[in-house]
């Protein structure tokens, strides 16, 4: 009985390693379906020390120097990655597919091959390998954006031998894959893209990246939730995982680092997508914002926070009296459940009399605001179609709403009010407390206010003649 037991063939999950005796459609750990298979049984194996070749050495004497970014040209790339690629780093960028991943990779790749590399040499050889497209559409694309350079290589391969085999003869600075599911390794049954497959060949180009130095840059596609299609292991064995982000109606897109081994993970680079490429945005403020010159009701600017860059956004609502028995509430860039407990707040709080009311909230340029401190100025740019009255031109309202009608301080307030005073703004309707946390620029008078009525109060009153 022991010996068929120990004879007994064990199955184990492809995602987290979970093992059963019999076999499941779902494992029983991470929960995924179809990713437990029969792998024989389990046997206790050890290994023998091998001779050391690279001796440990005292971590004083270990050389930074090999662990400097090198810029890629693409300074918002840059700010994400902490300063530029780090030789011998594997950075793997997801998004959705036409967000315009393909596009920045060949501005960076070729940006980064104008440039002089290691040793003093005049310029980097960029290998630019792709799996989705052909070498000449590719070329096309580089001539629309401008983005040729005589040390830029291409070649269309989705096997993996084939792939190593470039590396060896053109000997790269800098490798760009896109992208990582569409390659296959002969070594591995299964069609590119499964979980074994991107595990062998993500392994593959991290070992050959890691051993001779080259900086390489992984495209990866994501799955209908959002998450990067593949194994997990895969975000493991990776530096840094950078997200691209944005919608596909919209000119924007952010750029924000999920996990980075080499620098912050709070920072964010914004980009301009058009038809004649992708453009890094330093000042992207002005995307979020009408420049309409006129005072209308429903209005009011807003400052949020995409990792540490301050970003003016602009709120806009309509409130209509309703035609059927149950209201409607719409909004376009903002969360409808938090939409939501704003106007029974506001109409509960500060008595708007907007219960039979359509309301209609948007954002201006498409962005997407679901950050708390956002709350005050949604309530205001509600309270002033209903008024409809218009709050001042030159006014900014940040701060969190609680279901009591009061308004909580939030973070980053020195950081908020710089970028409103940059940008001309002369009035801060904030919450109480803020003044108090850090210099308030000359020029921006600060209005705290304790609760949400107050609030409506102070931002329409009436103008003086």
């Amino acid at each position: 009985m022991a010996a068929k037991a120990k004879a007994a063939p064990g199955y184990r999950c492809s995602e987290c390693g979970w093992t059963t005796v019999k076999w499941v459609g779902r494992c029983g750990e991470c929960q995924a379906w179809g990713t437990v298979s029969e792998v024989g049984a389990v046997s206790v194996r050890t290994t023998a020390a091998a001779a050391v070749e690279r001796p440990a050495v005292p971590i004083g004497q270990v050389d930074a120097r090999r662990a400097e970014a090198v810029p890629t040209g693409v300074g918002e790339f840059d700010r994400v990655l902490g300063g530029g690629l780090v030789p011998g780093s594997v950075v793997l960028v997801a998004g959705e597919p036409g967000i315009g991943k393909s596009t920045l990779l060949l501005d960076v790749a070729a940006r980064a091959a104008r440039q002089g590399g290691a040793g003093g040499q005049e310029t980097r050889t960029v290998l630019y390998v792709t799996g989705e497209e052909s070498a000449a559409q590719v070329r096309m694309r580089a001539e629309r954006i401008e983005a040729m350079a005589a040390s830029l290589f291409l070649a269309s391969e989705t096997d993996l031998a084939t792939v190593l085999g470039q590396v060896d003869s053109t000997q790269p600075d800098l490798l760009v894959i896109d992208s990582v599911q569409t390659i296959a390794s002969g070594e591995v049954e299964g069609a590119a893209g499964n979980v074994s497959q991107v595990r062998e060949v993500a392994a593959s180009l991290i070992q050959v990246a890691k051993s001779r130095g080259i900086a390489t840059l992984l495209v990866g596609h994501v799955t209908k939730d959002g998450s990067i299609a593949g194994p997990r292991v895969l975000e493991h064995l990776v530096d840094v995982v950078v997200q691209f982000e944005g919608d596909r109606h919209s000119r924007l897109r952010l750029v924000r680092a999920v996990k980075n081994r080499y620098g912050p993970t709070d920072e964010v680079g914004c980009f301009d997508l058009s038809d004649v490429g992708i453009v890094g945005l330093a000042d992207p403020s002005g995307l979020f914002l009408s420049r309409n010159t006129l005072t209308v009701p429903g209005t009011c600017v807003t400052v949020t926070l995409e990792g540490r860059r301050p970003l003016m956004t602009e709120v806009q609502a309509l409130v209509s009296k309703s035609e059927i028995p149950t209201p409607r509430r719409a909004t376009s860039g903002l969360d409808s459940a938090r939409v939501a407990m704003i106007v029974a707040v506001l109409a509960k709080r500060a008595g708007a009399p907007i219960g039979g009311s359509d309301v209609y909230l948007s954002t201006v340029g498409g962005v997407r605001v679901t950050e708390p401190a956002s709350d005050l100025a949604v309530a205001l740019a509600m309270a002033s179609a209903v008024k409809d009255q218009p709050l001042a031109q030159d006014a900014v309202a940040f701060g969190e709403l609680g279901l009591a009608g009061e308004l909580r301080p939030v973070t980053g307030i020195p950081r908020r009010l710089a970028e409103a005073a940059r940008l001309g703004f002369r009035t801060a309707y904030v919450p109480t407390g803020t003044a108090g946390s850090g210099p308030v620029p000359d020029g921006l008078q600060v209005v705290e206010c304790p609760d949400i009525r107050s609030a409506v109060v102070a931002a329409l009153q009436p103008a003086p003649r």
